[in-house]
This record gives C-alpha cells, structure tokens and sequence, in this order.
C-alpha cells in the first residue's frame, strides 16, 4: 500500500461483525444458533433442515432475515431482537484498534447487517462506541442487507457519503463488489477473496496495523 492511496478518503465506513473482532471470537456462532432455533420454532421444521435453510437464505438473498421475509413473509423486527439476544463477554477492548481508528481523519460510520443496537453492544464491548459518528443496521436500509445494491443507496444516502471520497471495510468479499462499483476504496478484513474478486484493493488480517499505515 502506499501512503497516498487513502488521501482522498474523508468518509470512513465500517462492518462490524468479524471486522472490528477477530473471528476467532465466535461471536457470531451464538446468532447463527438463535437463528436455527427461531427457524425451527417458525417453520415447524427439524433443527437440521432449519440450519440448511439458514446457509441457504444467507448465501441466496445476503441474509438469513431477507430469505425469511421473501420466502415466508415474516415480520423483521421479532427476528432481529431475539437473535441478537446474546452473550458479549467474549469481546475484549481493543485500546490500540480504538486508537488506529481515532486517528482517521473525516467521518467514521458503522454499516451492519445486524441492528444498530447490537452494533451499538459489540462496540462498547470493545470499547470502541465513542469514536463513530453513526451506526447504521439493516433497520435503516429498509431490511435490504448488504450485498444489494439498493441497500447500500439507502445508507449511503441517509449518510451523505460521496462513494469517491469514502473506504470501506468489510469481512465479507462479495459485500465490497457494490462499494467498488460506486469508486470507494475497498479493503477485506479478516476474510477470503474469491479469485475473481478484482474490486478489492486490499486485504488485512491485522485492521489495526493496517490502519496505522494510513495515518
């Protein structure tokens, strides 16, 4: 990376999920098990087919919620309370990440599938809720997750981003095709690049030395 190559950048977009924590926290394990069971419970199905449809939804529609509200018409926000229902203590404050971030100048968001309240949990779990100007959740792009197009319009807009002047950081390869395609610069964390994924400029397994690069 060179040090010009965020210069421009003003507007700072962050996931939250595997992105701001490392995945060998698992923390995400405990929704995908809340989400099974919510299944199970809604669908009157065998936990196995209901972890099936799970994977499927999320892998077909961006999330397991969009796949449910198309295939089953049900309500978002019961589902999306329960399933975030869970235990935090597995995050740690990270003081040095909080730092790498702190020191970025312009605007910084949150971009979540998740709720913003949850969001709002994982960060001050990691003692980070104090340096983002916005949390955004699936709430606010009208339940369209991540990777759709119109979910990001729909953030973006609220937010008054100008994509060419914005990063953003995502865990999640296929979720930085949309942001590539606006002119941000996009950067996996954490994640696996698909061989054909050209949109990604750059990859970290460490968000905060990377971080560090920039400033």
């Amino acid at each position: 990376m060179t040090n010009s190559a965020f210069d421009h950048v003003t507007h700072w977009v962050f996931d939250l999920d595997n992105t701001l924590y490392p995945p060998a926290v698992r923390l995400f394990d405990q929704i995908e098990v809340k989400m099974t069971d919510y299944m199970v419970r809604l669908l009157d199905i065998e936990p196995a087919e209901a972890n099936r449809l799970r994977q499927h939804y999320w892998q077909t529609y961006g999330t397991t919620l969009a796949g449910l509200m198309q295939q089953h018409g049900i309500e978002p926000d019961p589902f999306l309370h329960e399933v975030h229902q869970i235990d935090f203590s597995a995050l740690e404050p990270d003081p040095e990440l909080a730092a790498a971030i702190d020191a970025l100048p312009g605007r910084k968001v949150i971009y979540t599938n998740g709720t913003a309240p949850y969001a709002s949990e994982v960060l001050h779990a990691r003692g980070l809720q104090h340096l983002f100007d916005s949390i955004y959740g699936v709430e606010h792009a009208n339940f369209h997750p991540k990777p759709k197009a119109a979910a990001y319009e729909k953030v973006f807009q609220r937010d008054g981003l100008i994509p060419q002047q914005a990063a953003m950081f995502e865990d999640e390869a296929r979720n930085l095709a949309v942001p590539a395609s606006l002119g941000m610069r996009t950067v996996l964390v954490h994640g696996t690049r698909a061989a054909d994924a050209g949109y990604i400029d750059y990859e970290t397994h460490d968000l905060t030395a990377f971080l560090r690069q920039i400033v």
